[in-house]
């Protein structure tokens, strides 16, 4: 088969498509034959060696992939041939065939189509556990969505607002405004205006009519989160879901007793490999929303798997709305 493969770390630039061994399910297992592959933020991080979990070399990078089930491995239930499957793996799906834990694969209904379905795990995943389980969200609620124009903060604007929020969308470029609103923000905050330690906490308190923001959740980290900090309520909570700015910021414990206020973590892998019948269920939910249409991913054009380093170099440049799918055409 052919596969995208990650011999050093690096630049997207140095990755390659090349022939692969085709891989056997094992127990518990399955194999899909790709048919979209969705691109995400780690798979950059995973390439440059940045990122927490990095593979032996050479690997094939890659997270999440929709597809159709080709074989299937001792011990297996719920799954048969033909079947399609979103799958979520720590790497592997940039390829034509991959293997996956079936407790890591999600059933896709008919209404929804295998690129939205690639578009759909990491990200919405991310979403939905950063909302509800570590933002502990309650109905009418001000959610601060930072990074709005990304593919995981797309993601939470559209949760949030089909789960009843106010969504204030922040945003660092005026073109990613108009789909932020499209997405169902309330109001678009301007995270490029200067001396954004003051200015963003002025927008989102003329956009509460002062009452600021319950939770915030951010994918940005950099000088965005020490701006979004200043403009939590009292008993907000804010969610670090990512550095996309670059720096990681620190946190003054005092800050947080003073106002009153909470900063947690989500990892979102920790939900995939400790809490599989959990995440099940959020996909399932997921899956709802979108056939209801109160959700629906923001693809750009697709790519061939061939111009995945292509896709990567356009990700880690911000040239990516919402979220970008490699397609599969075998053998090539």
């Amino acid at each position: 088969m052919k596969a995208i493969v990650c011999r050093d770390f690096g630049s997207p630039e140095a990755l390659r498509l090349e022939d692969w061994p085709e891989p056997v399910p094992g127990p518990g297992q399955i194999a899909i034959a790709a048919h979209a592959i969705g691109v995400n933020y780690p798979d950059l991080l995973v390439v440059s060696g940045r990122y927490q979990l990095l593979p032996p070399r050479p690997f094939i990078p890659g997270k999440e992939l929709a597809g159709i089930v080709t074989a299937v491995g001792p011990g297996v239930a719920g799954f048969a041939r033909g079947d399609r499957v979103l799958a979520e793996v720590e790497h592997g799906a940039f390829a034509e065939v991959v293997v996956a834990n079936a407790a890591q694969c999600f059933p896709v209904p008919a209404a929804v189509s295998l690129a939205d379905a690639a578009a759909m795990g990491v990200v919405y995943q991310t979403a939905h556990f950063a909302l509800h389980e570590r933002g502990q969200y309650h109905q009418g609620e001000t959610v601060l969505v930072t990074g709005a124009g990304g593919g995981v903060g797309m993601a939470c604007v559209q949760l949030a607002k089909a789960k009843g929020a106010t969504v204030l969308a922040g945003v660092s470029r005026p073109e990613r405004a108009g789909l932020a609103r499209d997405s169902g923000a309330d109001a678009i905050i301007d995270l490029g205006r200067p001396d954004l330690r003051e200015s963003l906490r002025d927008q989102v308190r003329a956009a509460t009519q002062g009452r600021m923001a319950d939770i915030v959740l951010d994918p940005v980290g950099g000088d965005v989160f020490d701006a979004a900090l200043r403009a939590l309520a009292w008993r907000g909570r804010l969610v670090v879901i990512g550095f996309a700015a670059g720096r990681i910021p620190e946190v003054k414990a005092n800050y947080l007793l003073v106002k009153n206020i909470a900063v947690v973590g989500l990892q979102w892998s920790d939900y995939r490999d400790r809490w599989p019948g959990e995440v099940q269920a959020v996909q399932a939910e997921l899956f709802a929303l979108r056939a209801s249409g109160a959700i629906r991913p923001h693809l750009m054009p697709s790519l061939p798997l061939a111009q995945c380093a292509h896709a990567l170099a356009r990700l880690a440049a911000g040239e990516v709305l919402g979220k970008i799918v490699l397609t599969v055409e075998p053998g090539t």
